[in-house]
């Protein structure tokens, strides 16, 4: 008995750590305090760190929404039209080769109607080479559906065109532009591609685990990572030589964001207060209007289905609750509110912020070591995130 014992032990020793325990921290909000409300697991599995509200996380496609409000401080300063051809601020011409007579707008590229498609991750594009040359690709374009045709297809690639107008209009980097523009004025500890970030945020970071307990990202040793851009094999990490507009994929603007629950709670704040003080009403209005809505035969989501998880969408800001159609399954609160927020969804993790603008509460929150097939709940959203909503909100 003893020996099977001491054998049980051994191949125990020997597996995988089980990617059961996630990380997950939450914090509620409304308009003026903030609580955490859940905070468990390691950050990091090797040191035995537990996870705390002020630790940085790679927040996935949540950097959307907080890239739209660079934008719409753009917009405010009078830099940035969100309906004129955005040609303009490339100076190159910018046309989907399948409608070339259909100019291409910041407005449908923010509410993912610009034509443009994802392929294997080509969203990424390395220091080197240029977004005009990426966008040549006939593969990265939707030859069914014109630019602005009310057709949605949830694409990260919007983002980089968006990030390359951005830098086009003001003459500065994307990582530089949202420091300046909406990390510090609302004195956030946070950065793109960890760009800008202290070392001391580093040495915080939440590594990011697969369900099969691999590491998927982030695994820092509290160091800041030495380039914080994608090169090409065996090229150098020379930004020096960098010009704003060239390539705005450079520092993740659909998913690089790293923000601690804490501070992404400041952000939910600010849209619980209408931007006030931050944003005219003009642009929170444009914000948080839909831009498009689901009526189950008009869009697809992320990978290309729609399971009826995005049913109304603004400007990178996503709609959900409330009283969605037959097609809508978005429910991810189980107590019919309409909130508005966005969801993320990469390398293992899960993360939201959401908010009821009626009442002004809300909820940041992710959870770690998530499966790419987890299972949905009552709603498209995934069981783990369902979960971690219900606890977070008792």
């Amino acid at each position: 008995m003893i020996r099977r014992l001491a054998a049980l032990l051994l191949i125990l020793a020997a597996a995988p750590v089980h990617a059961g325990v996630a990380a997950s921290v939450a914090v509620a909000f409304d308009r003026n305090q903030a609580r955490v409300v859940l905070a468990e697991g390691e950050a990091d599995r090797a040191s035995h760190r537990l996870v705390t509200a002020d630790d940085p996380v790679r927040i996935a496609s949540v950097s959307k929404l907080v890239t739209a409000l660079g934008v719409l401080r753009l917009v405010d300063a009078g830099k940035l039209n969100l309906d004129r051809d955005v040609s303009d601020y490339l100076g190159w011409p910018l046309r989907h080769p399948g409608f070339p007579d259909r100019p291409i707008t910041l407005r449908l590229l923010l509410s993912h109607q610009s034509g443009l498609l994802d392929g294997e991750d080509r969203y990424i594009i390395p220091l080197g080479t240029t977004l005009r040359q990426r966008l040549a690709e006939p593969a990265l374009w939707d030859m069914a559906h014109a630019p602005g045709s009310g057709w949605f297809h949830y694409t990260n690639l919007n983002f980089p065109v968006v990030a390359s107008v951005m830098e086009a209009a003001s003459g500065e980097r994307f990582d530089r532009l949202m420091a300046r523009l909406v990390l510090r004025p609302l004195r956030l500890d946070a950065c793109y591609n960890w760009s800008g970030c202290a070392p001391g945020t580093a040495a915080r970071a939440v590594v990011l685990y697969r369900a099969s307990g691999e590491v998927a990202k982030d695994d820092l040793k509290g160091v800041i990572p030495p380039c914080p851009v994608v090169t090409g094999v065996g090229a150098p990490c020379d930004l020096g030589t960098y010009r704003p507009g060239d390539n705005g994929a450079l520092f993740s603007p659909q998913g690089g964001l790293r923000i601690s629950m804490r501070d992404l709670a400041r952000i939910g704040q600010l849209l619980a207060r209408r931007g006030r003080g931050f944003l005219s009403r003009r642009a929170f209005a444009e914000l948080t209007r839909p831009a498009w809505r689901y009526d189950g035969r008009n869009g697809l989501g992320e990978g290309g289905g729609n399971d009826g998880m995005i049913c109304a969408y603004g400007l990178a800001l996503q709609i959900i609750g409330g009283a969605p159609g037959p097609a809508c399954h978005d429910a991810l609160f189980a107590d019919g509110r309409r909130r508005i927020g966005h969801p993320g969804s990469a390398y293992g993790l899960r993360s939201g912020l959401w908010l009821d603008p009626a009442s002004g509460r809300g909820l940041a929150f992710f959870t770690t070591a998530v499966p790419d097939d987890a299972p949905a709940g009552r709603s498209a959203f995934s069981q783990p995130e369902e979960a971690l909503v219900e606890r977070a909100t008792r």
